[in-house]
């Protein structure tokens, strides 16, 4: 004998589909990188004495968190004009094709191609940076720092520290003697909204 079904029973299964298929949908959230709250700092030796710093002013992007890290990607953009050493003629050297080379290589940018699960809840990004004209894969660890819904919306933050060898992308100026180390430390903190 068949059992016939309720409308109640029916209507609470159309609502437990709904909740569902909203909370599969809900877990992919998407990021634009809010400039004005976001840093890119770098980190090199200077004299083989101490570490200089300095950043890019100019970031955008998006990226995107999923509770599936599979799903989650990034694509960042800093516009290497934007460079600040806090010294304008350092700045306009740097600029030049001795370093970043910006009237030709206007973009630094970062696409990810391949996210997992990494430590500590971080996530292990496999990427392709592009600097100076040259591309190469790059493998971060890169941190989900918080989380916010208020009266502007829904924000997110991430930020990742690694370091890069400035000669692999063809920036040497500098290397030898000793003058500039190799070895360039990219912090890069992020504030995206939905």
């Amino acid at each position: 004998m068949k059992k016939s079904v309720s409308g109640i029973q029916m209507l609470a299964v159309l609502f437990a589909g709904t909740v569902l298929g909203l909370a599969s949908n809900a877990s992919a959230d998407e990021f634009t990188v809010d400039g004005g709250h976001s840093s890119v700092l770098f980190r090199v030796m200077h004299n083989k004495s101490a570490p200089f710093y300095g950043r890019f002013n100019d970031v955008e992007g998006s990226f995107t968190i999923d509770d599936d890290p599979t799903k989650s990607s990034f694509e960042i953009t800093v516009k290497t004009e934007s460079i600040d050493s806090n010294n304008k003629k350092r700045d306009a050297h740097l600029k030049s094709p001795d370093f970043f080379n910006a009237r030709e290589f206007p973009t630094l940018t970062f696409k990810s191609s391949k996210v997992e699960k990494g430590e500590n809840g971080a996530l292990k990004v496999t990427g392709d940076l592009n600097c100076h004209g040259v591309t190469k894969s790059i493998t971060i660890d890169i941190e989900v720092t918080g989380s916010n819904t208020g009266p502007r919306g829904t924000t997110k933050g991430i930020e990742t520290i690694f370091t890069i060898k400035r000669s692999d992308f063809g920036v040497n100026y500098g290397l030898e003697g000793g003058g500039l180390g190799d070895d360039v430390r990219i912090i890069v903190a992020l504030e995206g909204g939905k």
